[in-house]
């Protein structure tokens, strides 16, 4: 058993939320002799670069997460402009982009994981991106992890999928079956002018919590599944403009989108390991 196996194989067997929500007390800490030299061990070691930030200093955040989910600079991230056009929803790489095929998306190596499952078993949801198009975004730790709207759209419903907390890095996504439909994650499901659009929010091993903009926390302490349906009257219509902020990891995970048959084409030059930028466009409408 080689080195990537061997970390694939003890995720299996560590206290996954336990060990998650242990990381995000510390990361959520006020005291100065935890988060201090914490949030300077993590800028240095993963480079990360304080000048796009709208606070700079290290110091000034009252803690780890407040630091991990920083603001930007207002033209730190241009969001593209163009009418057809839709952008990252976060800083990352691209994992993998393509056709969603026989209710099927594609992982790594030869596995796939369910459509259905992903987004949280039912086949109604899941049948308006049968035949469509996905992208994954994994956003590393020295990513930006604010979660932006690629289009403008109104929210008709969010959806808490509980599950496991694998990491999902590329050794865990080449070595997990499912992985991303066994991870728990928040699925946020929209209207937009390309039709409907599927925002997945995948929760990973160390990751604190997972929030939007209008629901605040969602997890943790929630551990069922759990829906909310924003066509219900009891629940104000909620409409996000292109390039708003929807929601945030606190410590990193990974994103997925999806849309619908014939709506829209990926860049060309996109492709599985391309670095991506939080509103750079990544795909047109389909003509």
């Amino acid at each position: 058993m080689d080195k990537k196996d061997l970390f694939v194989f003890s995720q299996y067997l560590l206290p996954q939320h336990w060990l998650s929500r242990a990381a995000g007390w510390l990361a959520d800490s006020q005291v100065s002799w935890i988060k201090t030299p914490f949030i300077s061990w993590f800028a240095k070691k993963y480079r990360v670069d304080m000048r796009e930030a709208q606070q700079e200093s290290l110091y000034a955040y009252p803690s780890f997460n407040a630091f991990f989910t920083r603001a930007l600079k207002p033209d730190a991230r241009p969001i593209d402009g163009s009418e057809k056009g839709i952008v990252s929803p976060a800083d990352g790489a691209i994992s993998q982009l393509g056709e969603i095929e026989d209710g099927r998306i594609f992982q790594a190596k030869g596995k796939d994981f369910s459509l259905i499952e992903l987004l949280g078993g039912d086949s109604q949801r899941a049948k308006p991106f049968m035949g469509g198009e996905f992208a994954t975004i994994y956003l590393s730790p020295k990513d930006y992890h604010r979660v932006h709207m690629p289009v403008t759209g109104r929210l008709k419903e969010m959806v808490y999928v509980p599950g496991k907390l694998f990491s999902v890095n590329q050794a865990t996504a080449e070595g997990v079956p499912e992985l991303f439909a066994r991870n728990e994650r928040v699925v946020c499901l929209f209207d937009t002018e390309f039709g409907p659009m599927a925002m997945v929010l995948v929760g990973a091993m160390i990751v604190a919590s997972i929030e939007t903009t209008w629901a605040g926390t969602i997890t943790p302490p929630m551990r069922r599944l759990k829906s909310w349906s924003y066509d219900d009257a009891a629940l104000a219509p909620i409409t996000l403009e292109k390039g708003e902020e929807m929601g945030r990891f606190k410590l990193g995970s990974t994103v997925i989108l999806c849309f619908g048959q014939d709506a829209i084409d990926w860049e060309e030059a996109l492709e599985a390991g391309l670095p991506v930028k939080m509103g750079e466009k990544i795909a047109v409408q389909d003509d």
